[in-house]
């Protein structure tokens, strides 16, 4: 069933054709909203497409790194491949998730900033600030959503509001220096910004919400999907790594102890995700759960290996994050603990997926054993 601002400007332009038209005609939003079909993504790094240079982790450190490296040209790398004009920026991949979900609109248009907060997300004129040289992105919208049809938003964000990349820091730290646990005062720092993190969230959804309805949208022509985030880290007991010694740093690229490996994998996590779906409920998004969709394809995961020289890359047994590589012998530390290409890929195929569910919450599942697209939903 079409919707009603596409039913409304198909009869008005019926009326035009036949002369009908009032001098009134105008205001009905005739053109906000017109044009191509469009899925947007919209948020930070977990969606813009960071760390979608690597096809799993691999240890050579010159070449194609086995295979891992998409940036090498045969003689050298060249990030712009895969990054495009944003490389050095936010980072938007050509396997981001919106762009591997495959022909779900006729434009998949990609806003997202590797690093962004819900102040990058807010409009301009409520606040929000500019962010690597491009306008907040809700102003951005507001020009797509004029000239496309956007059916489908998809918002990944939060993450960085409640420091996601100094905790990692932190634990990282707490390994390889100074022998301790990170998990214990890691919690308390996000319990005193949780309530802050879910505020701002549901402020970014409202946003959203308002340039919609100023471009003539209503809530029924559109959906707003809040995804949660990934855990590149797998439980202690999936770990492929024994917690002494330095495997876990020079050969595995996942530098953390059991607990807070597991803290992180199944209290940090959730947390957020349940104050994320908090946040769906309350403003009337839908809600896609990602919080086990790389289980088994993390970081020293059990179930995945490393590519090698006789062992190619393959999404059915690559890692799907990318490793921290603490020596910087491969590209860039910021893209560390983000899904991969393939983690990427499994990503938009969970969107393609949830694109076809018109309303209620989900979870995206992986199928062990399988590549990206033998991902699932579940319910959420």
């Amino acid at each position: 069933m079409p919707s009603p601002h596409r039913a409304l400007r198909a009869f008005l332009a019926l009326c035009t054709a036949a002369g009908l038209a009032t001098a009134a005609a105008p205001a009905a939003h005739a053109s906000p909203g017109g044009g191509p079909t469009a899925v947007v993504a919209m948020g930070d790094s977990y969606i813009s497409g960071e760390a979608g240079r690597w096809l799993g982790n691999g240890l050579t450190n010159s070449g194609s790194r086995d295979g891992t490296d998409r940036a090498w040209t045969g003689s050298g790398y060249d990030p712009s491949r895969v990054y495009g004009s944003t490389v050095g920026g936010c980072h938007r991949s050509d396997v981001s998730e919106v762009r591997s979900a495959g022909p779900i609109a006729t434009e998949l248009i990609n806003l997202a900033c590797s690093g962004a907060t819900t102040e990058n997300v807010v409009r301009a004129a409520r606040g929000g600030l500019a962010y690597k040289g491009e306008a907040p992105q809700a102003d951005r919208l507001a020009a797509v959503a004029a000239t496309h049809d956007v059916e489908l938003i998809a918002l990944s964000i939060g993450g960085n509001d409640l420091g996601f990349a100094d905790i990692i820091t932190a634990c990282a730290t707490d390994y390889l220096v100074w022998y301790s646990y990170c998990h214990d005062d890691q919690q308390a720092e996000v319990d005193a910004r949780i309530d802050a993190v879910t505020a701002s969230v549901g402020r970014a959804v409202d946003e959203i919400r308002a340039v919609m309805s100023g471009a003539g949208y209503t809530a029924s022509d559109y959906r707003i999907v809040l995804q949660s985030y990934p855990s590149p880290l797998p439980r202690a007991a999936e770990n492929r790594h024994s917690e002494s010694g330095w495997s876990r740093t020079n050969t595995g690229g996942c530098p953390f102890w059991d607990e807070d490996s597991d803290w992180a994998r199944d209290s940090l996590v959730p947390q957020l995700s349940g104050r994320l779906r908090q946040v769906a409920v309350a403003k009337g998004a839908q809600f896609l759960d990602l919080r086990d969709a790389l289980q088994g394809r993390e970081v020293c995961a059990k179930a995945s290996r490393q590519a090698t020289a006789s062992q190619p890359p393959s999404g059915a047994t690559a890692e799907w994050a990318r490793w921290i590589d603490s020596r910087s012998t491969q590209g860039l530390v910021q893209e560390s603990m983000h899904p991969n290409a393939y983690g990427q890929q499994a990503l938009g195929r969970c969107l393609a997926l949830i694109r076809a569910v018109p309303s209620g919450h989900r979870a995206c599942r992986n199928t062990a054993g399988a590549g990206p697209s033998g991902m699932y939903l579940t319910a959420g």
